[in-house]
This record gives structure tokens, C-alpha cells and sequence, in this order.
């Protein structure tokens, strides 16, 4: 192997080691610090919204806004099959059960299947959606590798039958319409809750670490209290509701701070890569680039190459050893989470597109490190591959 190409990499070239170090040397390095409540003012700077809560993870974001959305034991929560599993699993941690909705060509939730879903496998009952007599409190619309989903539709649907809706946004951190009712609307401050991500591999990191919108200010105020214990009395310890141990630290936040400075940045570094991996593979005959939805400016946060299977029947597991020996690291997209063992048999609508991109995607290298020659390369051993393993 004479060169590696990671898939996706933290970028630690601004002043992550300076605010790092100016946190430890104040010895604020747990969930309370100045760096905690600055980094809360620039991400709410950035997303155009007036509060934002960080938090430990993704996943505990998903968690809050499921807890705040009112989600109890015996609920239904619609949910895409083709996404990281972070997403669905806070449903069951709230006792409810997920019910999958297929994905459409942007892999995220078919917003016309989720329409049908409500009409003819629902009935109103008491201002609310029930579906087999549960009734359907929420959805998760994850906004899959910086792909805005159709919210435009989702909300109008959402709307009319009272549905809470969950915007997934750990991958889509600066994702936002550019036409239409949401025109400069963020990805994950459309719907009644949004999650982020920093997780090591996002397109800003704290290592861990996420953060939580809401449509109303007091209401991110209120998942604040949640993730620190809820607290009301911090001399004597009294809580009068049940909280969770999920607030961000200051250590994390001091790394997002400085990570911040370089967002904009990044993600013009992702349309760049992202244009040039265009015009490489284009008119290539064994796969194509997934584009980004029209109306929207994506952060392009991963890169997905749709592979041709009436061409290329190798297992993607082939394909991607193949890359590896060339030190190209490439992935599949995530296993269906309808598969894996803990929802089996749990109910899908109409699952047509999440197989099928399933046994097709997959992702290759996009670090905003990689430099034009990391590209022309990737790209050279990709079309290789693909070709050696063609029938």
C-alpha cells in the first residue's frame, strides 16, 4: 500500500489546541464553562435561531426530543430504514415502537409514502393519528449525508395529523434551502425539534457530543434543564423531574469552538471535492455520484457512489477490500435497520428504495484534508475496481 485515503477524518488545523488548553488551565473541564455557553451562542448565530442546548451526543439530542415531544411506553414513531441505527433506537429507550417508512431517491423519508401511510393505515381518534389503535406521536426525518429530506411535504403532512416532528441533522450541520416555504431555513430548525452531531467523523467535531433546536427558545431552555439532571435547586439538590446526564462538556465545547471558525470553510472545501469527483466520474458507465436535492445548499457532508448492479454484481464487501488494498477506504451504507436483530419484527410500509440503495451505495473518501491528487487518485482506483470486478 504506497498511500491511504481515509473515508472521513477530523480537521484540527485552527485553534482547537489553544482553546483546549485554555479550558484545562482554568480548570473548567467538565459540563459547566465559558466555552459551553459560547459554543451554544455561535452554533444559534450560525442556524438563525435564537437558542440552542448542546449536549453529549446525537443520539442523547434524539433522546431529549423524544422526551419533550411526549413520546410514551406503546406509542408509534415513524422512521426511516436506511440511516445510522442512533436514530431509531431512542425510540425504544422511550418504550415506544418504530415503524419504518420507506426512503426515496435522496435516501431520506419518502414524504409522499409517509402521506399514504397516514391515509390508508391510520384513523383520527381523539385529535390524534392512531394506527392499529397506538397512536403515531412522532416522526424522525434524518436528513441522511447533508441530503435535505422533503420538509415541505413532511410538515404539511405532520401538521394535519399532529404529528411531532424529529429533524435528524447530525449529518447536516449548514444544510439549508435555498427555494421554496423554508428559503434560508437550516436543517434541523424546520421541524419541532433538530439534532446534531459531533461525533468524530461529522463534518465538525467535539469528539463526542451533539446539540438540540427547538421551535420555541423556552422549550430548548427546558431540554437544558433535562440534560443536567434537572436541577432546581443546585445547593440542596432538588429535582422535580426526572433528568439525564447529558450535557456537553467544556473540554468538548472548547473543540467545537474552534471548529466553528472553520464550518463555512469546511463545507466549501465539500463542494469543492464534491464537484471535482463530479466531473471524474462523469459519464462513467458502472456508477454514478447521488446529487443533493434541488432547492437546497448541503453541506455534502459524505459522498455516495450508486453503483450499477446490472454491471457490478461483486458484494460490496469485494468492492471495498479491493480499494483497501489500493489504501482507498470506502464503506457501504448502513446495514437496514429493519434487519438487524432488535427489529425484526417490527412494521414497514411499502420498503422499495431502502433495499435497493442498500445493495448499491457506497461511500468514498471526503475529508476536507484531501487535496486534488487525493481525488484523482480515489477516483482512478474506484473506476478500477469497479471495472476488474465488472460481468
Amino acid at each position: 500500500m504506497s498511500r491511504y485515503i481515509p473515508l472521513s477524518i477530523p480537521n484540527f488545523e485552527g485553534n482547537e489546541r489553544k482553546y483546549v488548553d485554555d479550558a484545562i488551565d482554568k480548570a473548567w473541564v467538565s459540563t459547566a464553562g465559558s466555552y459551553v455557553t459560547e459554543l451554544e451562542k455561535r452554533l444559534a448565530q450560525f442556524l438563525c435561531i435564537d437558542n440552542v442546548s448542546v449536549c453529549q451526543s446525537g443520539t442523547s439530542a434524539l433522546h431529549l426530543a423524544l422526551v419533550e415531544a411526549g413520546v410514551v411506553p406503546g406509542d408509534i414513531v415513524l422512521v426511516p430504514p436506511l440511516t445510522f441505527i442512533a436514530a431509531v433506537n431512542p425510540v425504544r429507550y422511550q418504550f415506544a415502537t418504530p415503524l419504518f417508512i420507506d426512503c426515496d431517491d435522496s435516501l431520506c423519508m419518502d414524504s409522499e409514502k409517509l402521506r399514504r401511510f397516514c391515509q390508508e393505515k391510520c384513523v383520527m381518534e381523539n385529535g390524534h393519528l392512531t394506527h392499529n389503535g397506538k397512536i403515531v406521536r412522532a416522526l424522525v426525518a434524518v436528513h441522511v449525508f447533508g441530503n435535505m429530506a422533503d420538509m415541505e411535504t413532511i410538515m404539511e403532512v405532520a401538521g394535519r395529523y399532529n404529528i411531532r416532528v424529529i429533524e435528524d441533522a447530525t449529518e447536516a450541520l449548514g444544510t439549508r434551502y435555498t427555494k421554496g416555504t423554508y428559503s434560508g431555513k437550516y436543517a434541523g430548525t424546520i421541524g419541532d425539534f433538530g439534532a446534531y452531531s459531533f461525533n468524530g467523523n461529522k463534518i465538525i467535531t467535539t469528539g463526542g457530543g451533539g446539540a438540540i433546536t427547538a421551535k420555541k427558545p423556552e422549550t430548548v431552555d427546558h431540554l437544558r434543564y433535562l440534560s443536567t439532571q434537572a436541577k432546581d435547586d443546585p445547593h440542596f439538590y432538588i429535582h422535580n423531574e426526572v433528568g439525564y446526564n447529558y450535557r456537553m462538556t467544556n473540554l468538548q465545547a472548547a473543540l467545537g469552538v474552534a471548529q466553528m471558525e472553520k464550518l463555512t470553510e469546511f463545507i466549501e472545501r465539500k463542494h469543492r471535492n464534491f464537484d471535482l469527483y463530479k466531473k471524474l466520474f462523469h459519464g462513467f458507465g458502472l456508477g454514478k455520484l447521488l446529487p443533493y436535492r434541488e432547492g437546497t445548499y448541503s453541506n455534502q457532508w459524505f459522498y455516495s457512489l450508486i453503483i450499477d448492479r446490472t454491471k457490478v454484481k461483486a458484494a460490496l464487501k469485494e468492492i471495498i477490500a479491493g480499494l483497501q488494498e489500493y489504501g482507498v477506504e470506502t464503506r457501504a451504507v448502513w446495514g437496514l435497520i429493519n434487519e438487524q436483530l432488535p427489529y425484526m419484527k417490527e412494521e414497514c410500509f411499502e420498503l422499495e428504495k431502502g433495499p435497493y440503495y442498500g445493495a448499491r451505495v457506497l461511500n468514498i473518501p471526503a475529508s476536507t484534508q484531501l487535496t486534488e491528487d487525493d481525488i484523482y487518485f480515489a477516483a482512478e482506483k474506484i473506476k478500477a475496481v469497479l471495472e476488474e470486478l465488472k460481468e
